[in-house]
C-alpha cells in the first residue's frame, strides 16, 4: 500500500553516467532509456500489429508524452493528436499526485494517497482548481486551428512517457470511454508492475516495455528527461500532420498544397 510513498524517501544519490552502466535490460536493474525519442521508436516495435491501420490514432499525453507518441505514430503511418492531462499534486510534494483531470470534466482521485496522507476536502478543491485552469490553457495552446479530437468507432493507442501511480492515466482512459473509440491501448516504455496491474483491467491492452519493481519516478528510467516546451509539442504535432499528408498524397499534390498555405 505505501509503495506509492518511495518519493519522499531519501535514495543513495547516482549520476546518470552510473545508471547507464548498470542497464541491465528486463529484470536486470535499472533500465535506461537515452531519450524520449528512443524510448518511442521502442515502443513502436511492440505496436507493429497495429501499423498501416485507417482505424489508429495515436495520442501523446502532454508535454513529455508527445516526443514519445511521435515516434510511434511515425513508425506505425498512423495520425498524431493530443489528449490533455493535468496531474493533482500533493500539497508540498507536488512531484506525487493523488489524482488527475482530463478533459470533458474528468477527475480521478487515488483513495489511498488521499486517505494516507489525509489530504482535505479544500485541498483537492483548491488543487483541481489551479490544474483545471492549467489544463483549459494547453487545451488552447495544442488545439488551435486543428479540429476537435474525434474517436468515434477508432482505436486509440495513448502514450505518455512512463506512468508512476497511473491516476493521469486513469483519467485519460475516463476521458476516451466518452468519446465512444472501438478500443482503448494505453502504451509506455516504463511503469511500476502494479500500476500496470490495476490499469490493465481498464484498457483493452496494455504494453509497457519495463516493469520495475523499484520505482522512483519516470525520470528515473531516462538519461536525458529535459523538459518539453509547448513550442516543441506544437511543432511534433505540425511535423506529423505533414508526414500523414505526405503518405496520403501524391508529390505534386503535396507540392500543391504548401504552395496553396
Amino acid at each position: 500500500m505505501l509503495g506509492f510513498l518511495h518519493a519522499f524517501n531519501p535514495r543513495p544519490q547516482s549520476s546518470k553516467t552510473d545508471l547507464m552502466q548498470t542497464n541491465r535490460g528486463p529484470g536486470g536493474g535499472n533500465m535506461i532509456f537515452p531519450n524520449r525519442t528512443e524510448a518511442g521508436r521502442r515502443l513502436a516495435l511492440r505496436l507493429r500489429d497495429y501499423a498501416n491501420r485507417k482505424d489508429v490514432i495515436v495520442l501523446g499525453i502532454p508535454r513529455g508524452g508527445v516526443p514519445v507518441a511521435f515516434e510511434v505514430a511515425r513508425m506505425l503511418k498512423a495520425p498524431l493528436d493530443v489528449l490533455v492531462l493535468r496531474k493533482l499534486g500533493v500539497p508540498g510534494h507536488e512531484e506525487l499526485g493523488f489524482g488527475a483531470i482530463a478533459s470533458g470534466g474528468i477527475r480521478v482521485l487515488n483513495p489511498q494517497i488521499v486517505e494516507a496522507l489525509r489530504i482535505s476536502p479544500g485541498d483537492i478543491e483548491l488543487v483541481t482548481n489551479r490544474e483545471a485552469r492549467e489544463l483549459k490553457r494547453r487545451e488552447q495552446a495544442y488545439r488551435g486551428r486543428r479540429p476537435a479530437l474525434n474517436i468515434r468507432g477508432q482505436t486509440v493507442i495513448v502514450v505518455d512517457d512512463g506512468i508512476a501511480t497511473g491516476s493521469g492515466m486513469r483519467a485519460a482512459i475516463d476521458a476516451l470511454r466518452e468519446m465512444k473509440p472501438a478500443r482503448i491501448v494505453v502504451a509506455v516504455p516504463v511503469a511500476p508492475p502494479s500500476t500496470c496491474d490495476h490499469l490493465r483491467s481498464q484498457a483493452d491492452d496494455l504494453v509497457c516495455l519495463e516493469t520495475p519493481e523499484a520505482f522512483y519516478g519516470v525520470g528515473q528510467f531516462y538519461f536525458d528527461f529535459s523538459q518539453i516546451s509547448d513550442y516543441e509539442v506544437n511543432e511534433l504535432l505540425d511535423r506529423a500532420a505533414r508526414e500523414i499528408d505526405e503518405q496520403n498524397h501524391s508529390p505534386a499534390e503535396v507540392a500543391a498544397i504548401e504552395d496553396a498555405t
